[in-house]
């Protein structure tokens, strides 16, 4: 055959894209596609990734599992900030172990009854990070009523002396480092710096992709509070998107509220009320033998 007779050889076409991929399960992941790699950096306790993303915005990622986005983070801080101290009868100081990022301390300072917020992150260079890369959600980490401490915040909660109304667990997956923070000697220690009326809440994961560990810490809670309810809702880009929350409280009821929050875009008191009610699948995984 001659070369006149031979066919041009094409190719398909090909294109730039990038996906950021979160394993959730060894059986479940959530891919975004990423426009723009902002940063990236290995710290001594964890790699820190923040991308852009056409779907979500700006998102940030340790050890590779999604932390935030900015498109939904406020479904998850705004439950766990606004949940407890709508509770509390006179909530005056707060304690939040984990959340370098500052989501939760923004949602916290919305209260003006706050007198300080004490935020406990191993991990100073998050803060930084979330300074830089994610101005609307670390906007409140240097705010004059903000008390934010780098260092193993189970240690400062084994030594200090202070006391809190309410302290918000935000933790990072139960591995290393964060692997104490759903068990009972961490609830104890947290019993031990709460003010007789404080509560705390703490994410407890999602009831599909993480029954045993959402269990474990519901029942631990039950050890040490004499008060412990869950809560749930709606996180997109958490594990399977239904995700939940642990409330344990010295005296009050987590799941009524008695003040008002302004400028939220999830939470509301109703929204309050009604995360507090169950479907009867979740109140059978957390029901006592």
């Amino acid at each position: 055959m001659s070369g006149a007779d031979e066919k041009p050889v094409t190719r398909a076409k090909r294109s730039n894209n990038l996906w950021m991929t979160e394993e959730q399960t060894e059986n479940l992941r959530l891919s975004l596609k990423v426009s723009d790699i902002l940063h990236q950096e290995r710290t001594p306790w964890q790699d820190i990734l923040v991308v852009e993303t056409p779907e979500y915005g700006r998102a940030l990622m340790l050890d590779g599992a999604i932390q935030l986005t900015e498109r939904d983070e406020f479904c998850y801080s705004e439950m766990m900030a606004h949940v407890p101290i709508c509770s509390h009868p006179d909530p005056r100081r707060v304690l939040i172990v984990g959340g370098g990022d500052g989501a939760i301390l923004r949602e916290v300072l919305r209260h003006p009854c706050i007198e300080v917020c004490t935020l406990i992150d191993i991990d100073e260079k998050v803060v930084e990070t979330s300074k830089r890369w994610l101005p609307s959600i670390g906007c409140a980490l240097g705010n004059p009523r903000a008390d934010v401490r780098c260092m193993d915040a189970l240690e400062y909660i084994r030594t200090t002396s202070d006391r809190f109304d309410v302290a918000i667990v935000d933790s990072t997956d139960p591995v290393e480092f964060a692997a104490g923070l759903f068990q009972s000697p961490f609830y104890a220690d947290i019993k031990r710096v709460l003010t007789p009326k404080g509560l705390m809440v703490e994410l407890t994961e999602s009831p599909f992709s993480d029954t045993a560990l959402m269990r474990q810490a519901i029942s631990q809670m039950r050890t040490v509070f004499p008060v412990v309810r869950m809560y749930w809702g709606a996180v997109p880009t958490y594990p399977t998107g239904m995700w939940t929350y642990g409330a344990a409280s010295l005296s009050p009821d987590p799941a009524t509220p008695i003040r008002e929050v302004r400028g939220t875009r999830y939470y509301t008191n109703a929204v309050h009320r009604a995360a507090f009610v169950l479907p009867p699948f979740l109140e059978d995984l957390i029901r006592e033998d």
